[in-house]
């Protein structure tokens, strides 16, 4: 018999069965009015996941990757100077992008576990009285280290340092799942990816782009063609794409816009973290810690999990994906084997999370870890049934 168990890895996540169907379209003219009818529509709603009250929306066709790539690769030129923490996984692959497109980055090397430091960003842009920085960029969320970094603080200390250099923030595990102020945060540049709290599969790069950033366009001298904003927003202004878009995924994004606001922002928001929270307090029963440094810093789309000595997270992972089909996340780079991941993003429920605790536990007990069936079930179950929001009846 074929089972299709609920994922817990950090993306890409579980699709409501209405946007696998939106996707599921018949093949049309996409330089006929039918496509701009399909595609506004997704522009528009992204603006307002994002909070933009100004700028663009570019969706291309590629991954969070191909996102940062457009970044800074439409704004800045070789031997351009940014600046960059590293403190995981996600936040060292664009450090490594921007250094293999001939930038300069300026690195401020932070602890695994630990968010964005707000002092030694404000202090390197105090430092740089001849303004060679050109953007600041901040991952919002690390997804290798369960970590969220405050975005408002980021631009506070830019502010505070007088400095005019770009913000770009890398959004693509919480855009849609967690709380994002594009305008209120003054970002330039924000990047998100179709397979996260958008629900959909792997495919589309999502970035809202401020009006600073289109101008920082004129100047940059760094290659592009596939990613070229410009041609984009010249094809946007006819309704179409400056090549082939991919329409199943947009005709999605549309529908899965739609059923976040359905939903309620605010509540998706307060869903994330409640599941979340139940998630955390589990780990608290099973005698674990998340990796995040501090509670302040605790994501509410991805809990890495510290393992206990000896132990191994990815022999977790492994075992739970062959015996039990289903899938969690493994550690990567610094916290390969320390860690293992459980994404808990996207279409989920109570009754889903659960599941996947209950499969983590047996894991658990398998490998002889220490820890009692059932303790981060029942953790979690408390923390459910004590703040489940009631449920709309439908009318008879």
């Amino acid at each position: 018999m074929s089972v299709q168990n609920p994922v817990f890895i950090p993306g890409p996540t579980n699709m409501p069965e209405s946007v696998r169907k939106a996707c599921d379209m018949p093949t049309i003219d996409h330089r006929s009015p039918t496509f701009a009818r399909l595609f506004k529509p997704a522009v528009a709603g992204v603006k307002r996941v994002l909070k933009m009250a100004e700028g663009e929306v570019i969706i291309l066709p590629s991954t969070g990757t191909g996102g940062w790539e457009a970044a800074v690769s439409n704004t800045l030129s070789p031997g351009d100077t940014v600046l960059a923490a590293r403190f995981g996984m996600f936040s060292h692959r664009w450090i490594d992008l921007c250094q293999r497109h001939g930038l300069n980055v300026e690195i401020i090397e932070t602890p695994w576990g630990e968010g964005a430091p707000l002092a030694a960003i404000e202090a390197a842009l105090k430092a740089d009285t001849s303004g060679k920085i050109k953007a600041v960029l901040a991952t919002h969320n690390e997804t290798a280290t369960g970590v969220r970094s405050d975005i408002g603080g980021i631009r506070r200390a830019m502010d505070a340092a007088g400095h005019g250099a770009m913000l770009f923030v890398d959004g693509v595990s919480s855009i849609g799942s967690m709380p994002f102020d594009f305008a209120g945060w003054g970002v330039d540049i924000a990047v998100a990816g179709s397979q996260k709290g958008f629900m959909l599969p792997a495919g589309l790069a999502i970035l809202g782009v401020s009006p600073k950033a289109i101008a920082a366009m004129e100047t940059a001298k760094l290659p592009r063609t596939f990613f070229d904003f410009k041609d984009m927003l010249s094809s946007y202004a006819r309704g179409g794409y400056p090549y082939t878009p991919a329409v199943g995924l947009i005709a999605g994004l549309a529908h899965s816009i739609e059923l976040l606001e359905d939903e309620g922002l605010e509540a998706v928001y307060a869903r994330h973290h409640r599941l979340a929270e139940g998630v955390r307090r589990a780990v608290a029963a099973w005698g674990m810690t998340p990796f995040a440094a501090s509670p302040a810093l605790y994501s509410d789309t991805v809990t890495a999990v510290k393992v206990p000595e000896g132990c191994n997270g990815t022999d977790l992972v492994q075992l739970a994906a062959t015996k039990y089909g289903m899938a969690f996340g493994v550690g990567l780079g610094e916290v390969a084997g320390k860690v293992f991941r459980i994404g808990h993003l996207g279409m989920l429920t109570d009754a889903m999370v659960l599941s996947g605790l209950a499969v983590a536990e047996m894991c658990m007990a398998d490998l002889g870890w220490p820890v009692k069936l059932g303790s981060g079930v029942a953790a979690a179950q408390e923390h459910y049934r004590g703040t489940a929001p009631a449920m709309a009846l439908a009318a008879e």
